[in-house]
């Protein structure tokens, strides 16, 4: 029986100075009988597998960016929001799940049919069809054996991940390891649920079976950036194997009576500390194959435009993510570029862009967002002894020599003085200065800053575009990107920085202090991050500033320093959300109010006053994981659902 195959179009940006991504063009339709008799139909039938990979650079398909708290829309008009946004207050259900992975359906709006196309359990289905006939040597005569292993082990990763990107989701989901399909009336009872345990097992065996296949880097980057390599492979081993020794995952008590139809338990109630143990281990071949194979952090160095210590470490921080392929990015994402930068940028001050819709910056961070970064002392402002923000609201007036994050002579709040750089390089404000290379001065004074009040040109205008707390998002706008004059905007888009060398240095830091309490090493590790940041390290800052001067010294003392560092330097990244869910600090975090600035307010007296946008529900344990959903449980008796659906 002949099946027939949609070839999924990958996205092919045409970016005409740069065409360094994964260029996939398939036919539009082939049949199984040819997609194997030729080199060339092989490779198209592996492209395929890589098409289902998550959009996350186009946020309205990324599942951690919005269904937590980083990221907050305006409340006055819903066509701004989305499936992961409505998640994120409250709505989800099991008649109609949001962000639908089981089933591949309501994850943009009612009508968008690009969603229903991403169907995970289809693309694993294709893993194992492209698996199935590339390990017969019969097939595909014209194909050199170090090319076979390759893409074998390609799709035995795209596999692997498929898995991971579910059980991240849903908890224990039906390991699919043959090509079974678990759509449609006839297959329905063939699938179950399977234990975390073995579904992590089984993850990880594939991973590292890829891992033996894979390149270690990329050779031809004109065509080949984005596919993966060994680090990539390692790193998705890392991040599951840390998510496994997490608290969600981890001799987890809540899910006591969570079993499949037959009584088999589907969680593993004893805390197991090893977990921890193969995590640090996992994290550091991760960490030593990239740095082996040229990966490290970025910074901003070569300077041709004589810009202050501030803006270039700023550059540092932001270009960290920003810049395309950047020596710390892993694994970005060439089938998804960043395409939301609209939504980021405000109007600025000091020859902006006069198109109020081409520049929305509705995109905004909560108040709780911009209070969690450091002071310039490297420490929570909470702690810090030296400095104090218990009236975070007082109005304060830059000086000359605050110019280069706030403009000089503007009166703003308290809260955005003496703050760490990761502060003003992530973070656009009322009266913070905003430097792009269009700058209107050509250098980084007498630059762009906003302007948000009531009535002024970043502020709110009318009931679609404005930011609902003052804080607009800077870190995800190209710093080469071009706001100025009368024209529409020109963004540059870069590939979406799935993983980078920072997330694995803080998931060691992480794995160090479980599996060895207040370890050194682990102190080390986040000294490599805010170093780049311009910090002192953890031992100076906390010894000279911080009230609680010997935190780092214990265990939870340390967790508490590595979890908040990860949430600053992953901030705005679609990390936060998983973060939370996998320490179990959802319930808490995510049961409490969305603040920000008055919006509505016209002088400083009546914006500088924190107000509620809205408050949070988060129930536990039924919203750490996503329903499957009534359709896909009552079609397929051997399914069960999530506790509390």
């Amino acid at each position: 029986m002949k099946y027939k195959i949609i070839w999924l179009l990958c996205i092919v940006l045409t970016v005409a100075s740069c065409k360094k991504f994964l260029d996939v063009v398939p036919d539009n339709v082939a049949t199984l009988d040819n997609a194997f008799k030729l080199r060339v139909e092989a490779q198209k039938y592996l492209f395929t597998c890589y098409a289902f990979l998550p959009k996350n650079g186009d946020n309205w398909f990324n599942p951690g960016f919005m269904s937590g708290d980083e990221v907050w829309l305006p409340q006055t008009d819903q066509t701004t929001w989305h499936a992961a946004f409505r998640i994120a207050q409250g709505q989800q259900n099991t008649n109609a799940p949001y962000f639908d992975d089981w089933s591949g359906a309501r994850k943009g709006g009612p009508s968008d049919t690009r969603a229903n196309n991403l169907k995970v359990w289809r693309a694993i289905r294709h893993c194992n069809i492209f698996l199935e006939n590339m390990n017969d040597m019969s097939k595909v005569p014209d194909i050199t054996p170090a090319e076979r292993s390759r893409w074998i082990g390609e799709a035995e990763f795209l596999k692997a991940y498929y898995h991971f990107y579910m059980l991240r989701m849903y908890g224990p989901i039906p390991v699919i390891d043959k090509n079974v399909s678990i759509e449609g009336a006839e297959s329905v009872p063939n699938v179950k649920r399977d234990p975390v345990d073995s579904v992590v097992n089984y993850i990880s065996r594939l991973l590292d079976a890829a891992t033996e296949k894979l390149p270690p880097r990329i050779m031809d980057e004109n065509t080949e950036l984005g596919r993966v390599t060994q680090p990539v492979a390692l790193a998705i081993k890392a991040k599951l194997l840390i998510m496994a020794a997490s608290p969600l995952f981890n001799g987890n008590s809540d899910y006591t009576n969570f079993k499949d139809k037959d009584g088999v338990a589907l969680f593993n109630l004893t805390y197991d500390a090893t977990k921890w143990e193969k995590a640090r281990d996992a994290v550091k071949a991760a960490i030593d194959a990239a740095e082996e194979n040229g990966h490290v952090l970025y910074e901003y160095k070569l300077d041709v435009l004589g810009l202050s210590d501030t803006t270039k470490r700023q550059l540092s921080i932001r270009n960290s993510f920003t810049q395309r392929w950047a020596s710390e990015h892993i694994w970005a994402l060439s089938n998804s570029y960043f395409v939301n930068e609209a939504l980021c940028a405000a109007p600025f001050e000091r020859g902006s862009n006069t198109n109020r819709g081409q520049l929305r910056g509705l995109w905004a961070a909560p108040m709780k967002i911009a209070k969690m970064f450091y002071t310039h002392n490297g420490v929570p402002i909470e702690e810090d002894k030296t400095l104090s923000f218990a009236n975070y609201a007082e109005l304060r007036t830059a000086t000359k020599a605050e110019r280069f994050n706030i403009e000089q002579g503007f009166v703003t709040a308290r809260l955005n003085f003496d703050r760490e750089p990761r502060f003003y390089a992530d973070l656009g404000f009322d009266g913070g200065v905003w430097y792009m290379k269009d700058s209107p001065s050509g250098k980084d004074e007498a630059t762009y800053y906003l302007k948000a009040k009531n009535g002024e040109r970043a502020g709110f205008g009318d009931f679609v575009n404005y930011n609902e707390t003052g804080y607009f998002i800077k870190k995800l706008l190209h710093w080469e990107s071009t706001t100025a004059g009368t024209a529409a905007p020109t963004f540059k888009t870069y590939p979406w920085p799935e993983i980078r060398l920072a997330d694995l240095y803080l998931l060691y830091a992480e794995a160090l202090n479980e599996a060895e309490p207040a370890s050194a090493t682990a102190i080390e590790y986040l000294d490599k991050i805010r170093t780049r940041a311009g910090l002192k390290g953890v031992v100076e800052s906390w010894a000279n500033y911080s009230s609680n001067p010997s935190k780092f010294t214990t265990q939870d003392g340390l967790r508490e320093i590595i979890h908040r560092e990860r949430t600053i330097e992953l901030a705005f990244e679609g990390q936060r959300f998983w973060d939370l869910r996998r320490w179990k600090k959802a319930a808490d975090v995510l049961n409490a109010d969305i603040t920000g600035w008055n919006s509505f307010g016209k002088t400083a007296d009546n914006y500088y006053k924190e107000r509620v946008v809205f408050t949070q529900t988060f129930i536990t344990p039924r919203d750490y994981f996503w329903p499957i959903g009534v359709y896909d449980t009552r079609r397929n008796p051997k399914l069960v659902e999530n506790p509390g659906w």
